[in-house]
């Protein structure tokens, strides 16, 4: 027997009917591949904690360790190895910038404990243009995201095996694939998956570092045996300022993933604010060390940036003498990392994506949750993005590095503007006021002067970042990103304009009472008599007395034949015959149609009814004339006309 569903009623409105929705998920292949579907009420059980946390967003900071010192060396490589000596002055400037963007995002979580970064904070605090701006800077920043991380790890991996060089493309698409499926499954369940190559690596460069640094103060750590060969090597030696700034630009990589947890603060167990704020700080921290240790190593051990061999490979193999198994575990740490911080991206690209669709800058299916909770779409055209831009730059780090990083620093400085302009509005407010915006709330702080002055600090020195990074790497291809980003916030405004026209035209504010219907047409089109036919006919008597059928006759035999049977089974109803001497099928029909419509008054439904055999057997079906396809597709534009299917399902 069937379960009757427990169905309450508003009592303040009757005709309000809530109904238990007793229908359960399917299992399918989605289902085996992600997952069995959560309910809405699990999704506080998915948040999770600052270990957790550290995995999930920051990932892609840390990453970034194994491949900013190697691209430092890249650009002072051009004046020999004198410049190479730069290389560690470069990292203490780099280091100086982190703890100033570190310090300016921390108190962004504490004042947006909704999440959303930088595109929230310039959205309330600077205006709609420049949140789009930060929007389309940092969404293109997490598509290179994965595409630079995962194209590191493999170049990581093609480090200690040669031989798999020519299949790096592919195996890059694959690993993309990979996480995308890994992150449909849940925030819960990928940030365990992720939290252990992500303490791996740690540790392992905690055992790599540790032992550099003993052998360098006992005086054996040596330099590099057999290094690659140094490219882009120059002739004078001559280290100018240019590049100086140009390789201090290719270093700043090391930040980006900075805005990571800010962008994700919903995704923390509570209190939110709390817990990312001081797992930004663990990560600014662990981040800063790294980068330190790593570039101060590689010039003492004299590794040379070569796209053979990484920095990372040459200094483990200088630690540990050779390719043995904790080189090989090194490596293997490295490469997981690198390939697990494109997870960064995918845990913000979903959340930063649904929020311009929540406002009406992008598609409204990016603000559903799939099954598991998460964002599928914005998931799922992410991993689209990323594979394109792999297979186009054939995952080499070098290609993609110089559109890299200059988006998130144009969103680095649009959210550090935006705060310094919220910390000026607390000033003017009174001690006991309270004005509620739409991210946050303000209220009167007695900081507010020091904070302001944090954040249009860190405003300037990101925006001069931006500049240098602009200039520098634009005939590289940064020139790419600055087309790319006005270009998307273009089409986010088209978007919303449309959303908006649209919300106007439907909105029942400046609504009319519709006429009463005073007269219901309804046409009924025949290529035959059979039982879809009569199926229709049933339906279209039912709903109306003025029904006509229509049949454009091609074949005067076929038609005298239609004819008698109609005579027998028409019940009545009248039939037009369109004759058609030069075989048309759908065009004397529209014509019909449309002379009908021109005649349609106020109060009047025209209603085209269409009966449609249908087979069990769908691919039978592309034998047929789909003639309610056909007939919707012409139709739909044309108000007045309601188009109605009647299916009539066969066997065959």
């Amino acid at each position: 027997m069937a379960r009757i569903p427990n169905i309450k009623t508003n009592q303040k409105q009757e005709l309000v009917i809530h109904q238990e929705a007793l229908a359960k998920p399917k299992k399918t292949l989605t289902t085996w591949l992600i997952g069995k579907p959560l309910p809405t009420a699990d999704a506080p059980h998915q948040t999770i904690g600052k270990a957790i946390g550290l995995a999930v967003f920051a990932s892609d900071a840390l990453s970034s360790t194994a491949y900013a010192t190697q691209e430092i060396l890249v650009i002072l490589a051009v004046a020999g190895t004198a410049g190479l000596g730069y290389a560690f002055p470069i990292a203490v400037a780099i280091v100086i910038l982190l703890a100033i963007v570190t310090i300016s995002y921390e108190q962004t979580i504490h004042a947006y404990p909704g999440g959303g970064g930088a595109y929230i904070v310039a959205r309330d605090n600077l205006g709609e243009l420049p949140a789009q701006t930060a929007g389309a800077a940092l969404l293109t920043d997490y598509v290179l995201t994965v595409a630079v991380s995962i194209s590191s790890g493999i170049a990581q991996l093609v480090s200690a095996y040669p031989e798999l060089y020519a299949y790096r493309v592919a195996i890059a698409v694959g690993m993309v694939g990979m996480i995308m499926l890994i992150n449909l499954r849940g925030v819960k369940e990928s940030g365990f998956t992720f939290a252990i190559p992500t303490y791996f690596f740690l540790a392992m460069m905690v055992i790599t570092l540790g032992s550099a640094f003993v052998r360098y103060f006992t005086g054996t750590l040596g330099s590099v045996v057999n290094p690659p060969t140094m490219e882009w090597v120059g002739t004078t030696g001559v280290v100018s300022l240019f590049l100086i700034l140009h390789a201090f630009s290719s270093g700043t990589t090391a930040l980006t993933g900075v805005e990571a947890i800010s962008n994700g603060i919903t995704a923390f167990r509570e209190p939110r604010s709390k817990n990312a704020g001081r797992t930004l700080i663990a990560m600014a921290v662990i981040l800063g060390t790294l980068f330190l240790s790593i570039t101060f190593i590689s010039g003492q051990i004299g590794a040379v940036p070569s796209e053979e061999e990484t920095v990372i490979s040459q200094m483990a193999r200088t630690v540990y003498d050779g390719r043995n198994l904790l080189y090989l575990m090194m490596i293997s740490a490295t490469t997981i990392i690198l390939i697990m911080a494109a997870n960064t991206a995918f845990a913000d690209f979903p959340r930063l994506s649904a929020l311009h669709a929540g406002d009406g800058f992008l598609p409204r299916q990016l603000t559903f949750r799939g099954s598991r909770l998460v964002y599928s779409r914005g998931i799922l055209a992410l991993a689209v993005l990323a594979s394109l831009l792999i297979i186009v730059f054939q995952a080499s780090v070098t290609a993609l590095i110089p559109l890299y990083a200059i988006g998130v620093f144009l969103s680095f400085s649009l959210s550090q503007a935006g705060m310094a302009r919220r910390w000026h509005k607390i000033g003017r407010l009174a001690p006991d006021e309270e004005i509620q915006e739409r991210g946050s709330v303000l209220r009167f702080d007695p900081h507010w002067r020091v904070k302001m002055l944090i954040n249009g600090f860190g405003a300037l020195c990101t925006s001069i970042v931006m500049l240098v990074f602009a200039v520098t790497k634009f005939r590289e291809g940064a020139w790419i990103v600055l087309l790319v980003t006005p270009f998307l916030v273009a089409i986010f405004f088209t978007i919303h304009r449309h959303y908006k026209q649209l919300a106007h035209q439907l909105s029942l504010e400046t609504a009319h009472p519709l006429p009463v219907v005073r007269r219901h047409r309804v046409i009924i089109p025949i290529a035959g008599m059979h039982r879809g036919t009569l199926e229709a006919l049933r339906y279209a008597t039912s709903i109306s007395r003025d029904v006509t059928a229509v049949h454009v006759s091609i074949d005067p035999l076929e038609t005298a034949k239609l004819e008698e049977k109609w005579a027998v089974w028409g019940q009545g109803v009248p039939l037009v015959v369109l004759d058609s001497p030069y075989r048309l099928l759908f065009d004397p029909l529209l014509h019909y149609i449309e002379c009908l419509t021109q005649n349609i008054r106020r109060g009047e439904i025209l209603t085209i009814v269409v009966p449609e055999f249908v087979s069990r057997k769908r691919w039978t079906n592309v034998l047929h004339t789909n003639t309610a396809f056909w007939l919707r597709t012409a139709l739909l534009f044309k108000p007045g006309i309601v188009i109605t299917e009647v299916p009539y399902q066969v066997d065959n």
